[in-house]
């Protein structure tokens, strides 16, 4: 008997409800960047790296729940080819429906035909499209068809991809789907014999032909609408064929026999698949006789496909040659989508092209821009030649090395990595190279946080992320770079607000480590401040400044008075007659004690980095911050400098330094260079019949009577003799001048004296209750030591410009004996609000570190980091936070229409998806299979489904609310 090919439908297998999420290739190389970043960001203390770094993880999770919801919403079913020919390809088709929101949908399967050899030739085939809401789609799987007999579509996987391509969710359809390949017709093949040709038509006897009308018969299926009567059918409601005969010459008689002279038996075949294409083509009837199978005279679709079945089912079949899998072909680059990543790409290194070297920021713009030129279909410009590229990256490494010293820095290193991304995407030539453009944006974005992170960075972190995301989804989907920027944008801007609630979450409770993992050279190129040595001009170069050194939040308690806001930082002691200098010279510890009647501040110190180790700390610190300690110089210092904005936690008092002090530091800080300013040496000596106090007075008092001025341009002083020149000639100076002179007269008038560096008062922000001290606020004073106090502070500045210290710098070079600052401006009150802002954003984002995640802990009442409590309140508040997500996940897959939703819950209750395209009632009858004990009630929920799509409007409220009703009843899986 003819075997007539009948469509295998393909559905989910029961074994494989739920489908199997898997990272895609891609998916790998993300988790393994946000994982790099990551370290990078725990080594050097980036806390706005943190965020980014679990915005993307989020991600991660987010298209996770994408892949898989998008996979339960889908249903297929396999259609095979009519007909297949050996030689040429045959095509399957898939019809897959998807009842949620719209996604990316890959097919996957294994295509083999088998021959006498059992080896077999296989190959792989895979199609992809984008399927949107709602909708159903036939998609094509193509299969290469070289041999005749019997081609098998193997396993067939329904592949869900979320937007970005990270992830895919895969469905193994049960069953097969199979087609009898046919023999290839013989090229030019001779005419095909005729039934009882020698009789002809004098014989008497007829076959089947086109001739007379013969009679009718019941109508069969293949047979052509012209050939029903219509007449009949009207009458009698059955569709009946009439058919027709002719004398019998005219009737093909299609035999093996007849093909003995094409020779061997694939080209008898050949020869008879041609003869039964020459019937079908000229409308002939014919008669088959072939292995068993023996068709009488017809002419019809069924006659030519049992003809066609039989010759495909030719035993034995053909020998199967194994074959290696063919290459694919590469797709072609879609410019639209590579000039959205170009454009991404170049948005997310801005910021860092404002501080590279200029050759370097030229560099990556001009191959950036060639690269965008390149994509312009307009413009065919050549590609770069490798040699060129290699050279450049060569020379750009060569050059990084003689302006920074080494590759491995962090200016040096992100400048170099920022040269070979734009060498690669000026060589881009594939999707995969692309899709490589995004992640390497991503991390080219969070080298920003070494120069910046401030609030304006993290704005175009989110902006940038936003953008090579949409642009890796361009090249993800299946609709060859034809969306919009629009339409790319949209469903990112979802996924990053679904992933940003978990980014907050472990922002605040991943663990923060004290110290870096490693560390690398730094280069820090915003650091500024305090230098390791004074001389004439130093400090007033400060003063030219306005940028933030460090603020002082009191955390809304007491702020000191402006006279005792002194800073304290570097002590200098050295002096060789030009500069002052630190002196690492071991001394005996000197002794600290505290007075108990004088105010405690505790405060909280946000220092802008310096690349510096001391920490700028009120006199006298009582207690320190973690890995801090303070120097036999009184001076709070740490072992790590930060080369980024870091927060400290100090406490604060009054004290009596040094009362107990060692003679070799004494006598160390007595010294003067021999021949150095005579006359000012002099003057001091005169003062050493006083008492050590009254030699203080007595210098302060020249000062103040001596007319000298406060002044940030003061003349340039002399090489030789710069004391004598400063107090006997010019008499203009900033602190440094007067410190240096004041610290000189007392070593002349035999006390040790010293110059203390650091900052002087700071402008109280009336908004945030705090202190802002800039680099303008950078002071020099004096500390000399007195038998039975100590060291004692003196501030010689205070005498000529005493506003300088009851006001700020800008009151006192115009109004020096001022007793109150000038009042302040709009401009200036907008500012200070601003900066509210940015000193709120310091604190709780930048300088979130170890110590203030402990704090938060400790005030929630959860223990330190990697208790019993931390982790199950780390792994609840998870779970709260993916709730609202899965609950968006699973309204967003149903679908709108009342009926239809209620069909897909009952599919969720049961476990058991919808096929494409199945009817209510055939889905009722597979659940009933499967689910024989509750089948009455699902067959009841079918009948209430149809009579609400397509009875009375007028029932439908009533209709509805019984079916759900019924829906509430049905047992889950």
């Amino acid at each position: 008997m003819p075997l007539t090919p009948s469509p295998n439908l393909l559905t989910p297998s029961p074994t494989l409800r739920s489908p199997r999420l898997r990272p895609t290739r891609l998916g790998l190389t993300f988790l393994a960047l946000t994982v790099a970043t990551l370290i990078g960001c725990i080594n050097y203390g980036l806390s706005l790296g943190y965020g980014l770094t679990f915005l993307l993880g989020g991600v991660w999770i987010v298209t996770a729940a994408q892949a898989n919801r998008a996979a339960r919403t889908l249903s297929a079913s396999v259609l095979p080819p009519t007909q297949a020919t050996a030689g040429q390809d045959a095509r399957f088709t898939v019809q897959v429906s998807q009842t949620g929101p719209a996604g990316n949908v890959r097919l996957e399967a294994q295509a083999s035909q088998l021959g006498r050899s059992q080896i077999g030739h296989s190959q792989s085939i895979s199609s992809m499209a984008f399927l949107g809401a709602g909708q159903t789609m036939s998609l094509p799987l193509t299969v290469a068809a070289p041999l005749r007999g019997r081609l098998e579509l193997g396993e067939v996987r329904l592949i869900a991809v979320d937007g970005l391509g990270l992830w895919h969710a895969a469905y193994a359809l049960q069953g097969t789907s199979e087609v009898w390949v046919a023999p290839k017709p013989e090229a030019d093949a001779p005419a095909p014999p005729t039934l009882h040709a020698a009789g002809g038509s004098d014989t008497g006897r007829r076959a089947a032909g086109h001739d007379e009308f013969a009679g009718v018969r019941a109508y069969a299926a293949g047979d052509a609408p012209r050939l029903i009567s219509w007449k009949h059918a009207a009458r009698t409601g059955d569709l009946m064929t009439r058919e027709f005969d002719a004398p019998a010459g005219e009737a093909l008689n299609l035999t093996w026999a007849a093909t003995a002279s094409a020779g061997q038996t694939e080209a008898r075949l050949s020869r008879l698949a041609a003869w039964v294409a020459q019937a079908s083509e000229h409308g002939l009837p014919f008669a088959f006789e072939l292995q068993g199978t023996v068709l009488p005279p017809a002419h019809s679709e069924n006659q030519r496909q049992a003809a066609l079945n039989a010759l495909a089912q030719f035993t034995p079949l053909p020998e199967a040659q194994p074959q290696g899998a063919a290459k694919p072909t590469p797709r072609p680059l879609p410019l639209a989508p590579l000039r959205f990543s170009l454009l991404a790409l170049a948005f997310s290194m801005l910021p860092a092209l404002a501080h590279f070297p200029v050759w370097i920021s030229g560099m990556v713009a001009a191959l950036l821009g060639y690269a965008a030129l390149q994509a312009d279909p307009q413009r065919k410009l050549a590609p770069i030649s490798p040699l060129v590229l290699l050279l450049l990256a060569v020379a750009s490494g060569a050059g990084l090395i003689a302006q920074y010293g080494t590759l491995l820095g962090q200016e040096a290193g992100t400048a170099l990595l920022a040269v070979l991304l734009a060498l690669k995407a000026s060589e881009t030539r594939t999707v995969r190279d692309a899709k490589l453009l995004s992640l390497l944006g991503l991390f080219m974005t969070s080298t920003h946080y070494f120069a910046s992170q401030g609030p304006l960075t993290a704005l175009h972190s989110v902006a940038a992320t936003w953008l090579l995301l949409a642009a890796l989804a361009g090249w993800v989907n299946g609709r060859g770079g034809t969306q919009t920027g629009r339409e790319l944008l949209r469903p990112i801007s979802r996924v990053m607000l679904l992933a940003a609630p978990l980014a907050l979450l472990l922002f605040a409770f991943f663990p923060r480590p004290d110290g870096p993992l490693w560390q690398l050279p730094l280069q820090g190129g915003n650091q500024t401040g305090l230098a390791d040595e004074i001389s004439a001009g130093e400090f007033g170069n400060l003063a030219q400044s306005r940028a933030v050194a460090f603020r002082a939040d009191f955390g809304g308690g007491k702020v000191p008075p402006p006279a005792e806001r002194y800073w304290r930082g570097p002590l200098y002691e050295a002096y060789d007659g030009r500069k002052w200098t630190q002196v690492r010279a071991r001394f005996a510890a000197p002794t600290v004690e505290t007075l108990q009647d004088a105010p405690l501040y505790r405060y909280a110190l946000t220092l802008e980095p310096s690349g510096k180790p001391w920490l700028l700390a009120l006199d006298t610190p009582t207690q320190l911050p973690q890995n801090a300690v303070l120097t036999g110089g009184f001076q709070a210092a740490t072992f790590r400098p930060a080369s980024l904005r870091t927060r400290y936690e100090f406490q604060s008092q009054a004290a009596r330094l040094g009362r107990e002090e060692s003679v070799e530091r004494l006598n160390f800080d007595l010294l003067l260079p021999e021949g150095q300013s005579p006359r000012a040496r002099a003057l001091a000596e005169g003062w050493r019949t006083l008492a050590p106090a009254q030699r203080v007075q007595a210098a302060l008092d020249y000062l103040a009577q001596g007319g000298f001025s406060y002044t940030l341009s003061p003349p340039t002083l002399s090489e030789e003799n710069r004391v004598d020149d400063f107090l006997f000639r010019s008499k203009q100076g900033f602190c440094e001048h007067y410190s240096s002179a004041f610290a000189f007269l007392m070593r002349a008038a035999g006390l040790p004296a010293r110059i203390v560096g650091g900052y002087q008062g700071g402008e109280v922000n009336p908004d945030g209750g705090y202190l802002i001290v800039r680099q303008q606020d950078a002071h020099a004073w004096d500390e000399v030591w007195l038998e039975g106090r100590g060291w004692v502070r003196v501030d010689p500045t205070a005498v000529v410009a005493p506003a300088r210290i009851s006001t700020n710098l800008g009151t006192a070079l115009t109004q020096p004996n001022a007793t109150a600052p000038k009042a302040l401006s709009n401009v200036e009150r907008l500012r200070l609000r601003l900066d509210t802002f940015q000193n709120a954003w310091n604190n709780w984002v930048v300088s979130y570190n170890g110590d203030q995640q402990r704090t938060l802990l400790s005030r929630l009442g959860v223990g330190g980091v990697g208790s019993v409590p931390y982790l199950l309140g780390l792994a609840g508040v998870v779970a709260l936070l993916l709730l609202p997500m899965l609950a968006l996940v699973r309204r967003a897959a149903r679908p709108r229409d009342p009926a239809l939703a209620a069909l897909h819950d009952l599919s969720e209750r049961l476990g058991l998806p919808r096929s494409a395209g199945e009817t209510a009632t055939a889905y009722a009858d597979r659940a009933a299979r499967e689910y024989p004990q509750q089948a009455a009630l699902l067959h009841e929920i079918a009948a209430l489904f149809n009579t609400l799509r397509y009875g009375p409007p007028a029932q439908s409220a009533a209709t509805l609310q019984h079916l759900r009703d019924k829906l509430r009843q049905v047992r889950q899986k």
